[in-house]
């Protein structure tokens, strides 16, 4: 068979959760993913009896009704169980801190000095302040905000280190509209996306509401942010249990041409052959859609070219549990010289180990125009450093580098639409939306394809 309703370019969990969205909407889908697993960055395997995820993850907008929720609710026949995330840390010299969420946390945040505390704290005031009145912020830097003439070297490590793992990109790249979000001062959800047939499904009611309340009340942050307790492999897992027969997946099969016709996608061509389909979802990179169609318009040429992206480096470390500094549950960021973040994820599944061991990842941003093995040695030297005498214990040492991201949530760079300029054509991914990262962004993405598609009267559920 070479005919189907819809054909989906790319098996990581955004084009898995299109072919279920689809398929239980009544259609015969293809997924075609190059690779011979699914899931990409969403996946878990093992290593000398350990099983690490392709890098640390936090689920969030769980509780509060996001769109992997919605999408659960709506069509997976297996729910996966998740772990509440735990707390977030700053880890110092003198053992951990919480990272502030407050005013009062901000100006008692004693490992920053106390003039540039206080200079923080005003402008988050300042910011929080102009949001409310409507002031768009999504184009004003973070660095733009602070008085950086007069500010320490110490707090343009910690903003820059927080800017990194929100944005993927430093504090001149990164919005104050992210780091609200990230902060959690900004709500995100999906009535916007789904308001249109009146799908609310236990969503709340908010869009983008700034949290002043709670910023100036000194009310702690509680963070909708949740882990699978089998790993990230479980979520792959239940979307593949809850797909119908009528889903054909194939591996190992690469896309080489988005067949077109009169700037209408009709198929795809792969080395075995071609495959034909009213809708072609495209999951993959976009920034690569050029590499399959020749004739795009140039704008969107131009468009897909400002993407910008990070690279990350992720080291995993099995740990003699006598080693005592991952006694807790969530992550620490560590901000001073080679920043990172760690997360010890057999705390919410002692299996991810073996008896007396602990799993703990440690996520880097890399420098792409570095040499890859020096960014290996010099993050692991700072794992050594970081954590005093941790050698003695280490059991186990697996690295991963990824694009955690397919796009960067950066200040002039470039989020492809769902739609684009091929007609039956859609994108899903981490570059279609900028909501939230990771995999409640390709979530967000896919319940806006769930929007388009319905407008246009291809699904009606």
């Amino acid at each position: 068979m070479n005919k189907y309703d819809s054909i989906v370019v790319g098996g990581g969990v955004s084009g898995l959760l299109s072919a279920l969205v689809l398929s239980k909407s009544g259609k015969n889908v293809l997924v075609l993913e190059k690779n011979n697993v699914l899931g990409n960055n969403c996946n878990s395997y093992d290593v000398d009896g350990y099983q690490v995820d392709t890098g640390p993850h936090a689920i969030t907008q769980l509780r509060r009704g996001g769109p992997l929720t919605y999408l659960m609710n709506n069509y997976f026949d297996y729910i996966p169980a998740f772990v509440d995330y735990g707390n977030y840390f700053i880890r110092t010299e003198k053992g951990l801190r919480d990272v502030p969420t407050t005013l009062a946390g901000y100006l008692t945040l004693d490992i920053l000095p106390g003039k540039d505390r206080l200079k923080i704290a005003r402008a988050l005031t300042k910011m929080v302040l102009l949001r409310r009145m409507g002031k768009d912020l999504s184009k004003i830097s973070v660095y733009e905000c602070l008085p950086w003439d007069i500010l320490s070297s110490d707090t343009a490590e910690f903003v820059d280190t927080f800017c990194y793992f929100l944005s993927g990109k430093s504090m001149r790249e990164t919005s104050v509209q992210r780091m609200f979000v990230g902060g959690a001062f900004v709500e995100e959800n999906l009535r916007d996306d789904i308001k249109e047939k009146g799908w609310h499904h236990n969503l709340h009611d908010v869009v983008g509401k700034v949290n002043i309340g709670r910023l100036l009340k000194n009310k702690k942050v509680s963070y909708d942010q949740y882990y699978p307790r089998d790993g990230l492999k479980a979520i792959v897992n239940a979307v593949l249990f809850s797909l119908p027969e009528t889903v054909e997946i194939k591996t190992n099969a690469a896309v080489e041409d988005i067949i077109t016709e009169d700037s209408t996608a009709t198929g795809v061509s792969t080395g075995e052959g071609s495959y034909y389909a009213d809708k072609i979802i495209y999951s993959a990179f976009v920034k690569d859609i050029p590499e399959y169609i020749r004739d795009l318009p140039a704008q969107y040429v131009s468009q897909l070219k400002m993407i910008k992206q990070s690279r990350t480096l992720t080291i995993w470390l099995g740990i003699d549990e006598k080693f005592g500094e991952f006694n807790y549950m969530g992550g620490e960021v560590w901000f001073r010289k080679k920043a990172f973040w760690a997360m010890p994820i057999s705390n919410y599944n002692n299996n991810f180990a073996p008896e007396d061991k602990k799993l703990v990842g440690f996520m880097f941003n890399i420098d792409e125009s570095t040499d890859y093995e020096s960014e290996k040695h010099d993050a692991y030297e700072t794992i050594l450093r970081v954590y005093p005498g941790i050698e003695r214990f280490i059991d186990m040492t697996h690295y991963q580098a990824t694009t955690p991201e397919k796009a960067a949530v950066a200040i002039n760079g470039f989020i492809s639409d769902t739609e684009t300029p091929i007609k039956n054509l859609y994108v899903v991914g981490t570059d279609a939306d900028n909501r939230s990262m990771g995999i409640t962004r390709a979530a967000y993405s896919v319940v806006k394809l769930i929007k388009v598609l319905r407008r246009e009267g291809y699904i009606v559920n």
